[in-house]
């Protein structure tokens, strides 16, 4: 039995069978009204071919990274630089042309991966940033650095693109608050303390990872924040805009998208995360709170 305090999503048999049913699996080409806000029960490869043309304002991409790691009934292994680079680009090449002009790609990394993804990312698009966020868990290492970080590569299209500064900035606590002829300058004196909207940075200290006490918590075993996909949808798309995550997992960046206001659209192999998904989807129709994203800010970590 789990703790009082658990509130991991979690799905039972009778669920999965009602939820496997909204899935789609594409085996022929699609129009774009036939595939909007759903999830395709699919590999990435063999979707792909399917895809409308030029739908996608914004493209999430959290591939298996370059490690050994089991997802329910798929393992994925780690292997060579060279063979990673091989494999990201035979689905990332297949991908781009579902790509709008003036859209924006993220695509997630760890410290093993990242030069492969610059490497094939700038085959296609214009790379912009690496972002770099800081996983508050991870387990010690005695003979090396606790890994406790991870990477995103930031990109567009083109030169013509969207960005939001002031959806994304930062709710900072100011701890020497400095006055101009007696009053705050570029800060705002709140019931709970001193406080400054700042602008974002290319390092993100401000995420929690999902764990057992937090309602978005599955059990995909790399599961991105909440927090996390909303700094990013908010920052790189407007109202009514299609995100695709052509990894989904448990469904977070669709989950994300339909909070925000956006259209989505996800792919995931695993029927089990994919019918999550569906789970979590039907959640976010009853409230669309995203932790530490309050007063349409986002406030640093454990802070609100």
């Amino acid at each position: 039995m789990p703790a009082p305090r658990n509130r991991t999503l979690t799905i039972t048999e009778a669920e999965y069978s009602r939820y496997k049913k909204r899935l789609l699996t594409l085996r022929s080409p699609a129009i774009l009204s036939e595939i909007l806000n759903h999830t395709l029960l699919n590999n990435v490869l063999d979707a792909a071919e399917f895809l409308p043309e030029q739908f996608v304002d914004v493209l999430f991409i959290d591939p298996p990274y370059n490690l050994t790691k089991r997802f329910n009934a798929d393992t994925f292994r780690a292997t060579s630089h060279d063979a990673y680079a091989a494999w990201m680009d035979s689905w990332l090449s297949k991908l781009v042309r579902a790509v709008k002009p003036t859209a924006s790609i993220y695509i997630c990394g760890d410290w093993r991966s990242s030069a492969a993804i610059q490497q094939v990312a700038g085959k296609y698009f214009i790379i912009r940033n690496r972002i770099t966020w800081e996983r508050e868990k991870g387990r010690g290492a005695k003979a090396n650095w606790k890994n406790a970080s991870e990477d995103i590569w930031y990109c567009t299209m083109s030169e013509k693109f969207t960005f939001n500064l002031d959806a994304v900035k930062v709710k900072r606590k100011v701890i020497a608050p400095y006055t101009q002829n007696g009053k705050p300058k570029d800060w705002k004196k709140l019931d709970d303390g001193n406080f400054r909207l700042t602008h974002p940075s290319n390092v993100w200290t401000d995420l929690t990872v999902p764990f057992w006490s937090m309602p978005e918590n599955t059990e995909h075993p790399t599961q991105k924040p909440e927090k996390l996909v909303a700094k990013i949808i908010l920052a790189s798309s407007s109202q009514g805009d299609v995100v695709f995550d052509p990894f989904l997992g448990s469904g977070t960046t669709s989950v994300v998208a339909k909070k925000l206001g956006r259209q989505y659209v996800g792919i995931e192999i695993d029927e089990k995360f994919a019918s999550i998904s569906e789970k979590r989807l039907e959640h976010a129709e009853k409230g669309s709170s995203i932790q530490g994203f309050d007063d349409g800010v986002f406030w640093e970590r454990n802070s609100r």
